[in-house]
């Protein structure tokens, strides 16, 4: 997860390096894992933080090589 490498398919988002990587984008106040629900930027839970730009919706930035990206901020 956070500072994994994961290799993902040109034209992929930031929600599939995510989701490959094999966890949650944010958890509830209550603990639960959260999930993109919508994957088109409508539900904003899978926000994470991206280069340390906070809040950016992993569904709609394209993945690139370098990212440093941080889920559950």
């Amino acid at each position: 997860m956070d500072a994994q490498p994961v290799q993902v398919p040109a034209g992929a988002t930031v929600a599939v390096a995510v989701a490959l990587a094999g966890g949650p984008f944010r958890r509830s106040r209550n603990g639960e894992p959260r999930a993109p629900l919508c994957g088109m930027g409508v539900c904003f839970e899978c926000r994470v933080r991206i280069d340390g730009v906070a809040q950016l919706r992993a569904c709609m930035t394209a993945a690139r090589d370098g990212m440093a990206v941080l889920t559950d901020d």
